[in-house]
């Protein structure tokens, strides 16, 4: 093992790397551009990717989630010349080895590349591939491919787990993945619905009570803490239990002991714990509205759930699933799909995810009755009248760029078009767009939907108007360089292809 490529476009950086990895006698080829170094990578044996952040084909970030996606991917370690805290993040948030700065002292990167071998090495070792029961989990997207990678790491392991993400995202689904596949699948799978415990009755259904603890307590009853005795214990949207319990639950998760209401002895409960929640318990825990030493003590494994609109991909195997599902509930012929149905799916921004996914395929399922192919008539009217709208808003949105780019294009291509000696006319000017006029299919959404919605329209049309250009897009926008891809990487945009809707 040691085949090393260097993706960088300064020649003085290439040679030095190269000279780095025969000294420790290790294989090395160096590519000066992201196409280059993306061709070497998919025919695979690079156990370690240099790659630096500007190249003149696009920013190094940009490449990494398609490097990562790649089979037996590299490690990488990140090059620039700059520093940038953002960068660094979002080359963290993307797997990379370490973020090294130019110029480097040769001892630090001959020791970053040492580890970062060794660590590839030990991974291979000790990752043998692992064979994940996965009841009713769907999903082939690089996000959910990372997922499947955390809940096998989970499932070999103890440790508590927090699951976080949107509702509707498959929490639970997920919790219980991971029960099945550990060493506590033939055990219990409690479940503790957070949000529904009363100041009232909490301590008596998690903790349990004996026989006239209380009035109406006419016999013994076991709580969930001890009915996981073994299992698993499921905190479901944890973010809601009341303050003044989190101190009790604590002292459970230290020593697994304690007291039913009424009762005089202590009991133990054997339980791994588990949580899920949508909130942000990091901004609950400033805000003193959830206690810190119990959030650190359910985040030793963290796992986070992308929402639907991140990873479209998975649409089209989910609608599959679950209309096959619905045929055997409902004993009737397997229902086939017109590709019409996948476009409007595929067109909605799925606030409730796959949760709201699956009602609605359930309610095309019901009015299709007997016809065997579902087709986009047969999904609810107000999926279709927003996916209409969303369509027409954007291409009303494109035609006013395209219109704009035109008009401005002299200003940031000077030299592209000779400037025309001015004509006077008697003609009007044509009215300017009512830009400060709200689109009607924005008036009913929220403030924030209303954001994001133009935030992604203004992103596609400055990707359209860069046309491959990153520091066009720069002045254009008045972006920081690390903005830019933060928002890029979000809606899925790249500024070094074709632009969106060309």
């Amino acid at each position: 093992m040691g085949n090393i490529l260097i993706i960088d476009d300064d020649a003085e950086v290439r040679e030095t790397l190269l000279s780095l990895t025969r000294r420790m006698r290790l294989a090395g080829e160096a590519v000066g551009s992201i196409a280059s170094g993306l061709e070497r990578l998919r025919q695979g044996g690079v156990d370690v990717a240099f790659l630096d952040v500007s190249l003149p084909d696009g920013n190094g970030l940009s490449a990494l989630s398609e490097i990562k996606a790649l089979p037996d991917s590299p490690e990488v370690i990140i090059l620039t010349g700059r520093g940038d805290p953002d960068g660094a993040e979002l080359a963290i948030q993307g797997g990379v080895w370490d973020y090294l700065l130019k110029p480097s002292p040769l001892k630090d990167t001959m020791l970053t590349l040492e580890r970062a071998l060794k660590y590839r090495v030990g991974k291979r070792g000790a990752c043998a591939p692992v064979a994940l029961i996965l009841e009713d989990v769907v999903g082939k997207s690089r996000r959910m491919r990372a997922c499947f990678d955390a809940v096998a790491g989970a499932a070999a392991a103890n440790a508590s787990v927090l699951i976080s993400g949107e509702t509707g995202t498959g929490k639970e689904l997920f919790a219980r993945t991971i029960h099945l596949n550990s060493t506590r699948a033939d055990k219990p799978f409690v479940v503790v619905d957070c949000a529904a415990l009363t100041e009232t009755l909490v301590e008596s259904t998690l903790f349990g009570h004996k026989k006239g603890a209380f009035t109406g307590a006419d016999s013994d009853r076991t709580g969930l803490v001890k009915m996981a005795d073994g299992g698993t214990l499921f905190l479901d949207e944890v973010g809601e239990m009341p303050l003044n319990l989190q101190k009790s639950f604590l002292r459970v998760l230290q020593e697994r002991r304690f007291r039913p209401v009424g009762g005089a002895q202590e009991l133990e409960s054997d339980f791994r714990l588990m949580a899920a929640t949508n909130r942000n318990l990091e901004q609950m825990v400033m805000q003193g509205s959830f206690r810190s030493d119990l959030f650190y003590r359910l985040k030793t494994i963290s796992i986070r759930l992308p929402p639907l609109r991140e990873r479209a991909e998975d649409i089209k195997p989910l609608a599959v699933f679950r209309v096959g599902r619905l045929c055997e509930q409902y004993d009737a012929p397997l229902k086939g799909f017109d590709p019409d149905v996948f476009q409007v799916l595929e067109g909605y921004d799925w606030p409730g995810n796959v949760r709201e996914l699956f009602n609605v395929l359930e309610r095309a399922f019901v009015a299709a009755g007997a016809v065997r192919t579902l087709y986009a008539m047969h999904l609810p009217q107000d999926v279709r009248i927003k996916v209409a709208k969303a369509q027409l808003g954007r291409g009303r949105a494109g035609e006013a760029e395209d219109a704009a780019a035109v008009l401005t294009a002299p200003a940031i291509a000077p030299a592209a078009v000779p400037e025309a000696p001015p004509v006077e006319t008697d003609i009007l000017p044509a009215p300017r767009p009512p830009a400060a006029e709200l689109p009607a299919e924005l008036f009913g959404q929220s403030l924030k939907d209303c954001k994001e919605a133009v935030e992604q329209r203004y992103m596609e049309a400055l990707v359209r108007r860069a046309r491959g250009d990153v520091q066009r897009a720069l002045s254009a926008s008045g972006l920081s360089r690390s903005h830019l891809y933060a928002l890029l990487k979000k809606w899925n945009l790249s500024i070094d292809g074709p632009a969106v809707g060309s």
